[in-house]
Formats: structure tokens, sequence, C-alpha cells
């Protein structure tokens, strides 16, 4: 595999290697077990959210309503808010005064406050959040493969509360999907075995539960959000 990064170099860097950089170089690293999974530096807009109309008091588009209506759809702290009439029209071409527009608190037009007394427009919003909330589901990887134990005493227990005291830092608190095989190189189907596995817990085969002889010996690996950095090394899937 093959990962070209874009490097910056301040003057002096490795003067100790005897080599002289410019400021801007690519580098060219070759890996043979790991991929490197490089996702766009941009933030991304929530979809346009349009829950009340003024035809009461006026048109209240708060986030602790909106959030309350489209519950994981709006990220903590936005970014952006933007608004605009239902029409399409940008909110400030519209000449309305307006009691609420920021991020902390969403969006009040109060038919109240406008002169001569009218209604608000209707209007819509919507929220700029950071990269990794709106493509949550896109920045996901396999962790490496794991084998704490073999079967020779209860059975193979590979499960996820080892193997994070094991392995620090190195599979996420909740991971998307487990996936195990045997050492060896079998088929799990093939192998006859009473197993369990999921993402909860992780994996076990007993040797109580076998009809004939010992587990066989398994590793796992898991799926994974890689996190909030944007470039994240994962092994190769």
């Amino acid at each position: 595999y093959y990962v070209t990064f874009l490097v910056s170099l301040s003057p002096g860097l490795f003067r100790s290697m005897a080599l002289r950089l410019s400021i801007s170089a690519f580098i060219q690293l070759h890996f043979t077990d790991l991929t490197s999974f490089v996702c766009p530096c941009s933030d991304c807009w929530t979809p346009w959210f349009d829950r009340d109309d003024p035809a009461d008091t006026g048109d209240w588009e708060t986030l602790f309503e909106l959030r309350q209506e489209h519950p994981g759809k709006i990220c903590q702290k936005p970014l952006q808010i933007q608004v605009q009439t239902t029409g399409g029209a940008p909110a400030a071409s519209t000449g309305e005064v307006f009691f609420k527009f920021d991020t902390v608190t969403g969006f009040a037009c109060r038919n109240q406050d406008q002169a001569p007394v009218c209604n608000c427009h209707d209007y819509r919003v919507r929220f700029m959040c950071p990269f990794h909330f709106c493509h949550r589901s896109e920045v996901t990887c396999w962790t490496q493969w794991f084998d704490r134990d073999d079967p020779a005493g209860s059975g193979d227990w590979e499960t996820l509360i080892n193997l994070h005291l094991q392995n620090p830092g190195k599979i996420c608190t909740k991971p998307l999907q487990i996936q195990v095989k045997t050492t060896s190189g079998q088929s799990v189907s093939s192998t006859g075995n009473v197993i369990y596995n999921d993402t909860t817990t992780g994996f076990i085969c007993r040797n109580s539960d076998q009809r004939k002889g010992l587990c066989s010996d398994y590793m796992v690996r898991f799926r994974s959000l890689c996190g909030k950095s944007l470039t994240t090394f994962c092994l190769k899937y």
C-alpha cells in the first residue's frame, strides 16, 4: 500500500541527519500492514429543520426543542447557524427583528417585535457541526487481531474487558462489529464449537459447552469509529 502525505517541515529540522529539506515536501510512506484512511478536512451542515410556524407568538426554532424532536441529529456545540424562510430567502433579507439568532439558543422570531405589528415569516434553520459528527458512519476501521487466551483452561476467553486492560487505547469503548477466526485458519463454522460473541462482551468459547474435546483457539478483531483524528491508521482489512 502507498500513502502520500503533505508534511510541513521547519528550517533546520533533521540537521543531525545531514538532510536539507525544503519547507514543504512530499513523503511517500510504504506500508505492508497498514492502510491510511484520509478524510477531507471540512465541517458539515445538518438537514434543514422547521418545527414551528408564526401563527401564534412567532417562529421558535430553538435548539432545546429541536434536539427533543430530532435526537442525535444536531451536535452539542454547533459551529454556525443558518436561517432562511421556507421559501429560501435569507433571514437577513426579510428586515424582521429576531429575538434569538445564535448557536447556543437557536433561532426565534417573535411577532410582537415586528413593526408594524404583524406575523414573522416562517423560517427554517440548520447548523454547522464538526466533520466527525456528520460522518460518524464513514470514519470506521478494523482493529488488529487479538489472541489473549487459549483453550487450555476453561476455554478461550477473548472478552472486551480483558482485551481493554491488556491493550489500552487499541479498542474503542463501543465497537460496531466483531469478527472471529481460528488461529489455525480453520473456518469458525467448521469447528462445530458452541461460541458466544457480541460487541458488548466480546468472544467466549467454553470447554464445558462442547460435545467433544476443547474449544479451538480463536482470535478476534473489532470494527470501530476511528475517533476524532481525521487521519487514522487501521490494519489492512
